[in-house]
């Protein structure tokens, strides 16, 4: 079964580096096509208007044919577009969908099974010693902001919702009994995917990048054999012991060399076979 990954696609950001005609939802259908994905994971930020969002799976749905299964990201989540503030009602929504993970593992056989969350940021990753939780919890320090502070409003602290989903998480791995599991979450969960500190703008900005709690999951539950994570807007495979952990970030144009983005789509998507 091949199973085809991807993260980060900011369709509305990315939207004028797309040649005349093209469209992205139709690009990553033709990949999949050629690469004969049988299940595509997003491991979210498709755009920053949560409609939009899952417009774009239902797109993709009716051009591949396939099953989709999506994780929301922050961008996702974020009230700039729309009247909805609370983003409680925004993740609701998602949650009401066919395609989301959360609370509902998909058991693709006997033997495999995925298990998937947003995640949240837990501030583990940022310098704790230079900033102090008063200071991550407003999002802004001197030079540094982070944005979510103006578009995201779950009525509660990052690192409440960050253990909320981290306990769900739990449960839902729990219920799929031995089965290996493929996990997925928008956040990196994993310190090989954050900045090493020190760092001039990563001290703070890395607070927002991961939940370092959610690195227990690996040991406490070895039958993690891939995560899937987004986010941190770069690419890269890592292994340590049994797991293979992947970030499949499309991202921003501005930060890719070459302004196009089907080249940069087929250069993103990893497919697995298991």
């Amino acid at each position: 079964m091949k199973i085809g990954m991807i993260s980060d696609l900011h369709i509305d950001i990315n939207e004028k580096a797309l040649n005349e005609g093209e469209t992205v939802d139709f690009l990553l259908a033709q990949f999949i096509e050629e690469k004969q994905i049988e299940i595509l994971l997003i491991a979210g930020d498709i755009s920053n208007h949560y409609l939009e969002s899952q417009e774009f799976i239902e797109k993709i749905k009716k051009r591949s044919g396939i099953s989709v299964y999506f994780v929301p990201g922050n961008h996702d989540y974020w009230a700039k577009k729309h009247n909805v503030k609370d983003t409680n009602k925004v993740d609701a929504f998602f949650q009401s969908k066919a395609e989301s993970l959360v609370g509902y593992p998909v058991h693709l056989n006997q033997e495999w099974a995925i298990v998937g969350t947003p995640g949240w940021y837990d501030y583990g990753y940022g310098n704790q010693e230079k900033y102090s939780l008063e200071q991550f919890n407003k999002k802004k320090y001197k030079f540094a902001s982070w944005n979510d502070r103006h578009y995201v409003d779950w009525g509660k602290g990052d690192q409440n919702v960050s253990m909320q989903m981290l306990n769900q998480l739990r449960k839902d791995i729990i219920s799929v009994g031995n089965k290996k599991i493929i996990l997925v979450t928008h956040v990196a969960t994993h310190h090989e995917f954050v900045v090493p500190l020190p760092h001039r703008i990563y001290d703070f900005a890395n607070a927002f990048l991961g939940a370092k709690s959610y690195e227990s999951l690996y040991k406490e539950f070895p039958d993690i054999k891939y995560s899937l994570m987004g986010h941190v807007h770069f690419r890269k495979v890592f292994r340590e012991a049994d797991t293979t952990y992947i970030s499949a970030c499309l991202g921003n144009k501005r930060h890719w060399s070459v302004k196009d983005v089907k080249i940069q789509l087929e250069k993103t998507l990893v497919v697995i076979d298991i």
